[in-house]
């Protein structure tokens, strides 16, 4: 592989990384400081995308659908908590996973029967069309250069959020012990929610930034939720900073996976076996990495110390 194809694959994969932080980071803190399995929060992404789409057909421009989307991915997300999430926070994880999946299906028919089942397409917008020279050679979309951009500063500002606000120290002692966090007389009902609307709207937010790149349509988060929970198990549930970093990771591993090691394979296959068994190994390289990991990290990377 030449340089210029590794360094396209490697900034594709850290692209890859800050969706998947996005949507992990809202996970990790509802896994983390809820103790609640929420199974339809990549459908939150999906709902972002949508959202994009929309505003960005009535009004022509995809700046006012970026902010128009996120308060309404916002509010969306306090909705499905107020109607359905908070009566499951009582029960036990099998009756989440049952009930989130429900929901999973409830709002991709949703959108089929809004939308319709064919993809939608959200233009780029004009200010970032066009490539970056980022070496001899190599033009690189400035659209994917701005999402990493973007993704980085928000990574800055929620790490500023969690660690040096208050409503950020109330969420890392919920991650830490939400028993005594409510016995000290905060009202965690109403944290429960800042905490959910919170990872809800950072989910529609990474829909938002795919829908130029990628087709809006059904189902578009399962996979995206999938490799979410890989990066907070191999984070540490409920860490802000394990979740950025695995995410990273996940997304190098899975992007470089799949361009190299069909290559590699060639060193000791021939070229038809070559692309079989490297297709099915770079499927399996984050499982595998994740594995790995946790054999010497049980509880992740940098896991959240319990009191």
């Amino acid at each position: 592989m030449s340089t210029t194809l590794l360094l396209v694959q490697g900034l594709n994969g850290l692209q890859l990384g800050i969706l998947l932080f996005l949507i992990a980071a809202g996970l990790t803190l509802v896994f983390g400081v809820m103790d609640f399995i929420n199974l339809a929060h990549g459908v939150q992404y999906m709902v972002g995308a949508y959202f994009a789409a929309f505003f960005a057909a009535q009004t022509g421009s995809f700046w006012l659908a970026l902010l128009l989307a996120l308060p309404a991915a916002l509010l969306f997300g306090l909705l499905l908590e107020f109607l359905v999430f908070r009566h499951l926070y009582d029960r036990d994880h099998m009756a989440q996973v049952l009930a989130t999946f429900g929901v999973i299906l409830v709002l991709n028919q949703g959108v089929k029967m809004v939308f319709g089942a064919a993809p939608l397409q959200v233009p780029l917008p004009d200010a970032l069309t066009g490539g970056i020279r980022v070496m001899e050679g190599l033009l690189y979309p400035t659209y994917r250069l701005a999402i990493i951009a973007g993704g980085l500063a928000t990574a800055g500002l929620l790490w500023w959020l969690v660690e040096r606000t208050k409503v950020g120290m109330l969420v890392r002692a919920g991650a830490t012990n939400a028993p005594m966090v409510a016995a000290l007389g905060v009202d965690i009902r109403r944290l429960f929610m800042v905490v959910f609307g919170f990872g809800a709207m950072l989910a529609g937010f990474a829909g938002v930034l795919a829908a130029p790149i990628l087709s809006v349509e059904p189902g578009m988060g399962d996979n995206l939720l999938i490799l979410a929970f890989v990066v907070i198990v191999i984070g540490g549930i409920g860490s802000i900073r394990g979740a950025f970093l695995a995410a990273l990771l996940v997304g190098l591993v899975e992007t470089l996976g799949r361009s190299l090691m069909p290559d590699l394979m060639r060193l000791f296959l021939s070229p038809s076996e070559a692309r079989q068994v490297g297709a099915a190994l770079s499927s399996m390289l984050i499982y595998i990495a994740m594995a790995a990991i946790l054999a010497f990290r049980p509880a992740g990377l940098f896991p959240v110390r319990a009191s």
